[in-house]
Protein backbone atom coordinates (compact mmCIF):
# COMPACT_ATOMS: atom_id res chain seq x y z
CA UNK A 1 0.00 0.00 0.00
CA UNK A 2 1.13 3.55 -0.68
CA UNK A 3 1.64 6.26 1.36
CA UNK A 4 -1.35 8.20 -0.08
CA UNK A 5 -3.54 5.05 -0.17
CA UNK A 6 -2.71 4.84 3.55
CA UNK A 7 -2.89 8.38 4.48
CA UNK A 8 -6.62 8.41 2.41
CA UNK A 9 -7.29 4.97 4.92
CA UNK A 10 -6.55 6.40 7.88
CA UNK A 11 -8.90 9.69 6.48
CA UNK A 12 -11.66 7.80 5.78
CA UNK A 13 -11.68 4.40 8.00
CA UNK A 14 -12.70 6.82 10.89
CA UNK A 15 -14.68 8.90 9.26
CA UNK A 16 -16.61 5.97 8.00
CA UNK A 17 -16.85 4.60 11.64
CA UNK A 18 -17.61 7.77 13.25
CA UNK A 19 -20.57 7.82 10.50
CA UNK A 20 -22.06 4.99 11.65
CA UNK A 21 -21.54 5.69 15.40
CA UNK A 22 -23.39 8.67 15.00
CA UNK A 23 -26.19 6.28 13.40
CA UNK A 24 -25.99 3.75 16.34
CA UNK A 25 -26.55 6.83 18.57
CA UNK A 26 -29.18 8.38 17.12
CA UNK A 27 -31.49 4.87 17.19
CA UNK A 28 -29.98 4.29 20.65
CA UNK A 29 -31.86 7.02 22.54
CA UNK A 30 -29.78 9.37 20.25
CA UNK A 31 -32.45 10.03 17.34
CA UNK A 32 -35.20 12.09 19.53
CA UNK A 33 -32.70 14.51 21.21
CA UNK A 34 -31.13 15.36 17.48
CA UNK A 35 -34.04 15.70 15.54
CA UNK A 36 -36.21 17.83 18.24
CA UNK A 37 -33.89 20.65 18.05
CA UNK A 38 -32.31 22.74 15.02
CA UNK A 39 -29.71 23.97 17.35
CA UNK A 40 -28.22 22.31 20.59
CA UNK A 41 -29.06 25.67 22.47
CA UNK A 42 -32.76 26.68 22.12
CA UNK A 43 -32.81 30.09 22.00
CA UNK A 44 -29.67 30.43 19.73
CA UNK A 45 -29.11 32.66 17.20
CA UNK A 46 -26.99 30.20 14.93
CA UNK A 47 -27.79 27.22 13.17
CA UNK A 48 -27.20 23.62 14.61
CA UNK A 49 -24.02 23.59 11.91
CA UNK A 50 -22.40 26.20 13.28
CA UNK A 51 -22.14 24.52 16.37
CA UNK A 52 -20.66 21.45 14.93
CA UNK A 53 -18.00 23.33 12.79
CA UNK A 54 -16.78 25.23 15.38
CA UNK A 55 -16.02 22.14 17.45
CA UNK A 56 -14.65 20.26 14.63
CA UNK A 57 -11.73 23.08 14.01
CA UNK A 58 -11.76 23.74 18.11
CA UNK A 59 -10.99 20.17 19.10
CA UNK A 60 -8.90 19.28 15.91
CA UNK A 61 -6.08 22.08 17.23
CA UNK A 62 -7.20 20.54 20.87
CA UNK A 63 -5.80 16.96 19.37
CA UNK A 64 -2.01 18.87 18.68
CA UNK A 65 -2.06 20.45 21.98
CA UNK A 66 -2.79 17.55 24.09
CA UNK A 67 -0.23 15.46 22.22
CA UNK A 68 2.58 17.32 22.49
CA UNK A 69 1.24 18.84 26.47
CA UNK A 70 1.24 15.28 26.98
CA UNK A 71 -2.66 15.40 28.62
CA UNK A 72 -5.64 13.91 27.60
CA UNK A 73 -8.34 16.23 25.34
CA UNK A 74 -10.81 16.43 27.82
CA UNK A 75 -9.00 18.91 30.38
CA UNK A 76 -8.87 21.42 27.86
CA UNK A 77 -12.04 20.16 26.08
CA UNK A 78 -14.47 20.60 29.09
CA UNK A 79 -12.95 23.54 30.92
CA UNK A 80 -13.62 25.41 27.38
CA UNK A 81 -16.46 24.14 26.10
CA UNK A 82 -17.92 23.83 29.57
CA UNK A 83 -17.27 27.72 30.38
CA UNK A 84 -17.62 29.10 26.32
CA UNK A 85 -20.34 27.18 24.96
CA UNK A 86 -24.10 27.09 26.61
CA UNK A 87 -23.91 23.58 26.58
CA UNK A 88 -25.26 20.94 29.54
CA UNK A 89 -22.42 20.14 31.70
CA UNK A 90 -23.30 16.52 31.81
CA UNK A 91 -22.78 16.43 27.74
CA UNK A 92 -19.67 18.28 28.07
CA UNK A 93 -18.22 15.60 30.57
CA UNK A 94 -19.33 12.31 28.38
CA UNK A 95 -17.92 14.00 25.47
CA UNK A 96 -14.78 15.03 27.18
CA UNK A 97 -13.99 11.72 28.34
CA UNK A 98 -14.74 10.30 24.58
CA UNK A 99 -12.87 13.03 23.19
CA UNK A 100 -9.55 12.08 25.65
CA UNK A 101 -10.35 8.43 24.74
CA UNK A 102 -10.67 9.07 21.15
CA UNK A 103 -7.59 10.78 20.92
CA UNK A 104 -5.39 8.14 23.29
CA UNK A 105 -7.05 5.42 20.38
CA UNK A 106 -5.78 7.66 17.76
CA UNK A 107 -2.19 8.28 19.20
CA UNK A 108 -1.65 4.74 21.10
CA UNK A 109 -0.76 2.84 18.13
CA UNK A 110 1.95 5.42 16.74
CA UNK A 111 3.50 6.05 20.46
CA UNK A 112 3.84 2.36 21.07
CA UNK A 113 5.49 2.12 17.40
CA UNK A 114 8.13 4.47 18.49
CA UNK A 115 9.16 3.15 21.98
CA UNK A 116 7.72 5.91 24.36
CA UNK A 117 4.68 4.94 25.12
CA UNK A 118 5.40 1.18 27.39
CA UNK A 119 2.66 -0.90 28.20
CA UNK A 120 4.54 -2.19 31.61
CA UNK A 121 4.34 1.40 33.06
CA UNK A 122 1.14 2.02 31.56
CA UNK A 123 -1.00 -1.42 32.42
CA UNK A 124 -0.66 -1.24 36.47
CA UNK A 125 -1.64 2.08 36.74
CA UNK A 126 -4.53 2.21 33.85
CA UNK A 127 -6.14 -0.55 36.05
CA UNK A 128 -5.64 1.59 39.55
CA UNK A 129 -6.82 4.53 37.95
CA UNK A 130 -9.73 2.93 36.06
CA UNK A 131 -11.29 1.85 39.40
CA UNK A 132 -11.21 5.55 41.20
CA UNK A 133 -12.56 6.70 37.94
CA UNK A 134 -15.72 4.96 38.24
CA UNK A 135 -16.55 6.13 41.52
CA UNK A 136 -15.80 9.76 40.37
CA UNK A 137 -18.19 9.48 37.64
CA UNK A 138 -21.00 8.28 39.51
CA UNK A 139 -20.64 11.14 41.78
CA UNK A 140 -19.96 13.68 39.37
CA UNK A 141 -23.77 13.14 38.08
CA UNK A 142 -25.31 12.79 41.56
CA UNK A 143 -23.92 16.34 42.06
CA UNK A 144 -25.55 19.43 41.14
CA UNK A 145 -24.05 21.12 38.03
CA UNK A 146 -23.00 24.73 39.69
CA UNK A 147 -21.63 22.76 42.34
CA UNK A 148 -19.48 20.83 39.20
CA UNK A 149 -18.65 24.24 37.16
CA UNK A 150 -17.30 26.05 40.70
CA UNK A 151 -15.13 22.84 41.21
CA UNK A 152 -13.82 22.42 37.93
CA UNK A 153 -13.10 26.29 37.92
CA UNK A 154 -10.77 25.13 40.96
CA UNK A 155 -9.53 22.43 39.92
CA UNK A 156 -8.43 23.60 37.17
CA UNK A 157 -6.79 26.62 38.46
CA UNK A 158 -4.99 24.23 40.78
CA UNK A 159 -3.89 21.80 37.83
CA UNK A 160 -2.33 24.99 36.04
CA UNK A 161 -0.25 26.03 39.03
CA UNK A 162 1.19 22.88 39.57
CA UNK A 163 2.05 22.52 35.56
CA UNK A 164 3.93 26.14 36.26
CA UNK A 165 5.53 25.20 40.08
CA UNK A 166 6.54 22.03 38.50
CA UNK A 167 9.88 21.49 37.26
CA UNK A 168 9.81 18.93 34.96
CA UNK A 169 13.04 16.64 34.17
CA UNK A 170 13.52 15.03 30.46
CA UNK A 171 15.84 12.68 32.09
CA UNK A 172 15.53 11.96 36.20
CA UNK A 173 17.88 10.55 37.34
CA UNK A 174 16.69 6.91 39.33
CA UNK A 175 19.43 4.75 41.26
CA UNK A 176 17.55 2.05 42.37
CA UNK A 177 14.55 0.18 41.06
CA UNK A 178 11.75 -0.74 44.29
CA UNK A 179 10.55 -3.78 45.01
CA UNK A 180 7.43 -3.61 43.28
CA UNK A 181 9.05 -1.90 39.93
CA UNK A 182 11.37 -4.96 39.64
CA UNK A 183 8.88 -7.55 39.96
CA UNK A 184 7.00 -5.97 37.43
CA UNK A 185 9.67 -5.25 34.95
CA UNK A 186 8.77 -1.67 34.95
CA UNK A 187 11.50 -0.44 32.47
CA UNK A 188 12.87 -0.11 28.99
CA UNK A 189 14.78 2.16 26.01
CA UNK A 190 13.66 4.62 23.46
CA UNK A 191 15.17 6.50 20.93
CA UNK A 192 15.02 10.18 20.76
CA UNK A 193 14.70 11.30 17.97
CA UNK A 194 15.16 15.09 18.72
CA UNK A 195 18.74 14.16 19.72
CA UNK A 196 19.43 10.55 18.13
CA UNK A 197 20.37 8.88 21.58
CA UNK A 198 19.10 5.80 23.29
CA UNK A 199 17.63 6.54 26.51
CA UNK A 200 17.76 3.91 29.11
CA UNK A 201 14.90 4.43 31.90
CA UNK A 202 13.72 2.19 35.08
CA UNK A 203 11.37 3.96 37.76
CA UNK A 204 10.74 3.70 41.68
CA UNK A 205 8.30 5.02 44.11
CA UNK A 206 6.18 2.62 42.60
CA UNK A 207 3.84 2.00 45.59
CA UNK A 208 3.11 5.93 46.27
CA UNK A 209 2.32 6.14 43.14
CA UNK A 210 -0.49 3.56 42.63
CA UNK A 211 -2.16 5.30 45.70
CA UNK A 212 -1.64 8.46 44.17
CA UNK A 213 -3.52 7.08 40.70
CA UNK A 214 -6.22 6.31 42.56
CA UNK A 215 -7.26 10.06 43.82
CA UNK A 216 -6.23 10.79 40.02
CA UNK A 217 -8.61 8.26 38.95
CA UNK A 218 -11.69 9.35 41.21
CA UNK A 219 -11.11 13.40 40.07
CA UNK A 220 -10.71 12.56 36.28
CA UNK A 221 -14.21 10.36 36.24
CA UNK A 222 -16.03 12.90 38.11
CA UNK A 223 -14.92 16.25 36.49
CA UNK A 224 -14.93 14.45 32.82
CA UNK A 225 -11.40 15.22 32.17
CA UNK A 226 -9.72 12.42 31.66
CA UNK A 227 -6.22 11.60 33.63
CA UNK A 228 -3.40 13.26 31.48
CA UNK A 229 -2.93 16.59 33.51
CA UNK A 230 -1.83 14.53 36.41
CA UNK A 231 -0.66 11.30 34.71
CA UNK A 232 2.76 12.98 33.25
CA UNK A 233 4.03 14.27 36.83
CA UNK A 234 3.38 11.60 38.78
CA UNK A 235 5.03 9.24 36.21
CA UNK A 236 8.14 12.19 35.44
CA UNK A 237 8.67 13.91 38.84
CA UNK A 238 7.64 10.70 41.23
CA UNK A 239 8.44 7.75 39.65
CA UNK A 240 11.39 8.60 37.15
CA UNK A 241 10.18 8.04 34.02
CA UNK A 242 11.73 10.16 31.38
CA UNK A 243 9.72 12.96 30.24
CA UNK A 244 8.79 11.59 26.58
CA UNK A 245 8.09 8.54 28.23
CA UNK A 246 5.94 10.31 30.43
CA UNK A 247 3.89 12.00 28.02
CA UNK A 248 3.55 9.27 25.02
CA UNK A 249 2.22 6.64 28.14
CA UNK A 250 0.11 9.45 29.47
CA UNK A 251 -1.50 9.06 26.47
CA UNK A 252 -1.73 5.74 25.93
CA UNK A 253 -3.27 5.09 29.25
CA UNK A 254 -6.13 7.22 28.76
CA UNK A 255 -7.30 5.16 26.33
CA UNK A 256 -8.45 2.68 29.53
CA UNK A 257 -9.17 4.54 32.25
CA UNK A 258 -11.41 7.08 30.41
CA UNK A 259 -13.66 3.97 28.72
CA UNK A 260 -14.42 3.20 32.32
CA UNK A 261 -15.80 6.44 33.09
CA UNK A 262 -17.17 6.95 30.02
CA UNK A 263 -19.53 4.08 30.09
CA UNK A 264 -20.96 5.59 33.31
CA UNK A 265 -21.94 8.67 31.86
CA UNK A 266 -23.43 7.05 28.21
CA UNK A 267 -25.34 4.54 30.71
CA UNK A 268 -26.74 7.47 32.37
CA UNK A 269 -27.84 9.06 28.78
CA UNK A 270 -25.48 11.61 28.83
CA UNK A 271 -24.09 11.38 25.41
CA UNK A 272 -25.33 13.85 22.92
CA UNK A 273 -24.27 13.34 19.14
CA UNK A 274 -24.45 16.78 17.97
CA UNK A 275 -21.46 17.42 19.71
CA UNK A 276 -19.45 14.16 20.36
CA UNK A 277 -19.36 13.60 16.63
CA UNK A 278 -17.63 16.44 15.55
CA UNK A 279 -15.47 16.64 18.44
CA UNK A 280 -14.22 13.18 18.25
CA UNK A 281 -13.46 13.71 13.87
CA UNK A 282 -11.59 17.20 15.11
CA UNK A 283 -9.50 15.33 18.01
CA UNK A 284 -8.75 11.95 15.67
CA UNK A 285 -6.93 14.51 13.27
CA UNK A 286 -5.10 16.56 15.34
CA UNK A 287 -3.66 13.49 17.41
CA UNK A 288 -2.11 12.28 14.29
CA UNK A 289 -0.42 15.68 13.26
CA UNK A 290 0.45 15.62 17.12
CA UNK A 291 1.96 12.66 16.92
CA UNK A 292 4.48 13.29 14.42
CA UNK A 293 5.37 16.73 16.07
CA UNK A 294 6.29 15.29 19.65
CA UNK A 295 9.03 12.82 18.18
CA UNK A 296 10.70 15.88 16.49
CA UNK A 297 10.27 18.71 19.39
CA UNK A 298 10.80 19.78 23.01
CA UNK A 299 7.66 19.80 24.58
CA UNK A 300 8.25 22.68 26.19
CA UNK A 301 6.45 25.77 24.59
CA UNK A 302 3.43 23.42 23.93
CA UNK A 303 3.73 23.26 28.00
CA UNK A 304 3.34 27.14 28.20
CA UNK A 305 0.18 27.02 25.41
CA UNK A 306 -1.28 24.65 27.35
CA UNK A 307 -0.92 26.56 31.05
CA UNK A 308 -2.16 29.91 28.98
CA UNK A 309 -5.31 28.23 27.85
CA UNK A 310 -6.00 26.19 31.33
CA UNK A 311 -5.70 29.28 33.21
CA UNK A 312 -8.49 31.30 30.93
CA UNK A 313 -10.64 28.46 30.98
CA UNK A 314 -10.28 27.64 34.36
CA UNK A 315 -11.32 31.17 35.52
CA UNK A 316 -14.60 31.05 33.49
CA UNK A 317 -16.01 28.13 34.60
CA UNK A 318 -15.16 29.42 38.29
CA UNK A 319 -16.76 32.40 37.53
CA UNK A 320 -20.09 30.77 35.41
CA UNK A 321 -19.98 27.96 38.58
CA UNK A 322 -20.59 31.02 40.79
CA UNK A 323 -22.89 32.93 38.86
CA UNK A 324 -20.83 35.88 38.24
CA UNK A 325 -19.69 35.40 34.09
CA UNK A 326 -22.92 33.98 32.80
Amino acid sequence: MTNVAKLRWRIISPLAGLLVLGVVLWLWGGGPVWGAIASPVPDSTYPWWFWVLTLLCLTFVMGIVAVLGGVGGGVLFVPIVGGFFPFNLDFVRCAGLLVALTGSLAAGPGLLRTGMADLRLALPVALIASIGAIFGAMLGLALPAHIIQTSLGALILCITAIMVMAKKSEYPVVKEMDAIARLLGIQGTYKDLATDQVISWKVHRTPMAFITFIFIGIMAGMFGLGAGWANVPVLNLMMGAPLKVAVATSKFLLAITDTTAAWIYINNGAVLPLIVVPSIIGIIMGSWVGVGILARTRPTIIRYIVITVLLFAGLRSLLKGLGIWT
